[in-house]
């Protein structure tokens, strides 16, 4: 079985399997006892091996990486989750029942099958022997001169080879986590006093927005690029003639198809925060995520509007947010589009209304997540009224109007097609607020959080996302101008492409923050 979705073909089936050879030998040469409870517990290990060649398919289409048997149990539990707001409860309780029952099937069904092959083997012990020998000398020899069936080599070693790549990879993580420790503890601005920290936005209201999935994707890919390069264009358009203009350029996320906090962490933390274990380092260090610097210098009150979170978030500690309105607090009484449990346009005006649009002693920093154009890309929302939205109700038809996610999640181009179209929506959001509530003390940051899925980006798309800034203020954008980004909203397909995590460390130093390390 191959490790990926993409090499599924009849030609991966019909191999010789070196381990099936070595198996046998082993299984003839022992006595019935430990020979029974040999092919018991490799059939057991058949059964492991297949159900994590699984979770990497699944994982690679889905998130562009492997499974890691140390650190991703806990995806599984955010996946039914998914599903269960997606599809509904009922559909996801049939399918978690559906996956338990066909692991359990699996686990049993190999375990028998290698002990009834090993009772067929001890039966015929003469005819296996030679046949094992045969299969033994057909397996090097197809593997030294490299004998393949319609472009797959015939001698096989896939469950070794599985077997070596899950060892190492629990190796690696293990390894990685005291590396990455000491990393985390290494900080350029850690020790910067308040009065240093981007001291040239001091009296400007600064706003991190990341857009659920938005990548490099959404404004390169043919099918989704034509509507989504229009919006970006039109929208930029209209913020110039309000007096705005933006700067854009691109990022490599941390993260690719999902798992949105790795890349938010990445952004804001200044580190490389690729894997549930470094975000969960990084969330109880002390380390300066670019949030919490506003904090620390005082000069702001900060706030973070974030619709998807929906239980305890003690990372508001970490990011340094003095009041978070979650997905209860933003008074929505319309109905959820699929995971995201509001529009973005509710979310941005509630923000308006609560934060943004009210009398402050001081500036506000804020930290907004947008959420509409996550995955499944169905039902999408649509642009209504500003003055309209009051409680949220007036998407009760908008949302009965629109997609099944099943029929959306079902068809790889519809959910091209579909995605594009709830970017349009975010960006559209985004920026006519930023167009009818902005001032000249406005800055707005936004970027994308990471890639959509491999279906919708491709399986060999890169991790880039767009991140742009936009003001009023021509100094605001003066003192970026050798980032070498480019003018308006769409970066150029030449635009310089930095690490998501180098953004913290030069955007504190464009603004004029002094760097004073702290070292442990």
């Amino acid at each position: 079985m191959p490790a990926t979705i993409v090499g599924l073909g009849p030609a991966k089936f019909f191999r010789l399997p070196g381990e099936a050879i070595v198996g046998a030998a082993i299984l003839l040469a022992l006595p019935r006892k430990p020979r029974v409870v040999l092919a018991a517990v490799s059939g057991v290990a058949l059964a492991a091996l297949t159900v994590l060649n699984w979770l990497d398919m699944g994982f690679k289409q889905y998130l562009g990486r492997t499974f890691n048997l140390v650190l991703d149990w806990s995806l599984l539990g955010d996946a039914q989750s998914y599903l269960q707001d997606s599809l509904g409860r009922t559909a996801t309780l049939a399918a978690t029942a559906g996956v338990i029952v066909l692991v359990l099937l699996l686990f049993a069904a190999l375990a028998y099958a290698v002990v009834r092959l090993s009772n067929v083997l001890a039966r015929h012990s003469a005819t296996a022997t030679r046949g094992t020998l045969i299969a033994g000398v057909v397996w090097i020899t197809c593997s030294s001169f490299g004998v393949q069936l319609a472009g797959v080599p015939l001698a096989a070693d896939s469950a070794a080879v599985t077997l070596q790549s899950q060892t190492e990879r629990v190796s690696n993580t293990l390894k990685d986590e005291a590396a990455f420790q000491k990393v985390a503890k290494v900080d350029a601005f850690g020790a910067t006093p308040p009065a240093q920290l981007v001291p040239d936005l001091r009296g400007k209201d600064v706003i991190f927005t990341f857009i659920e999935s938005y990548g490099r994707s959404a404004i390169e890919d043919p099918i989704m690029a034509p509507g989504v390069d229009k919006t970006l264009a039109v929208r930029n358009e209209a913020l110039e003639k309000a007096g705005y203009h933006a700067k854009s350029g691109w990022l490599t996320s941390a993260t690719y198809g999902g798992s949105s906090w790795l890349g938010h962490s990445t952004t804001l933390s200044g580190l490389w925060v690729s894997n549930q274990q470094r975000y969960r380092t990084v969330m109880a260090s002390d380390h300066l995520s670019l949030t919490k610097v506003f904090k620390k210098s005082g000069a702001w009150d900060t706030v973070g509007v974030m619709p998807g979170i929906q239980k305890s978030w003690p990372e508001q500690s970490f990011f340094g947010l003095d009041k978070v309105y979650n997905a209860f607090e933003l008074g929505y009484k319309g109905p959820k589009f699929s995971w995201s449990t509001m529009p973005d346009q509710y979310t941005l005006e509630q923000f308006q209304q609560r934060v943004h649009g009210k009398r402050h002693d001081k500036p506000v920093m804020s930290e907004v997540i947008l959420t509409s154009s996550h995955q499944p890309w169905g039902p999408i929302p649509k642009m209504v009224g500003w003055d309209q939205l009051g409680d949220g109700s007036v998407f009760k038809d908008i949302e009965a109007a629109g997609n099944d996610p099943a029929d959306v999640i079902a068809d790889t181009t519809k959910s091209r097609q579909e995605y594009g179209k709830s970017i349009q929506y975010s960006v559209t959001a985004l920026t006519e607020w930023l167009e009818r509530y902005g001032s000249k003390d406005t800055v707005l940051v936004f970027l994308g959080d990471h890639q959509p899925i491999a279906r919708v980006s491709g399986n060999h798309a890169s991790r880039d996302v767009p991140v742009s800034i936009v003001a009023k203020d021509p100094k605001v954008l003066d003192k970026i101008g050798d980032w070498g980004w480019s003018d308006g909203l769409r970066p150029a397909h030449d635009a310089p492409v930095w690490k998501m995590n180098l953004f913290r460390d030069r955007f504190l130093t464009a603004y004029g923050s002094t760097p004073h390390p702290k070292k442990g």
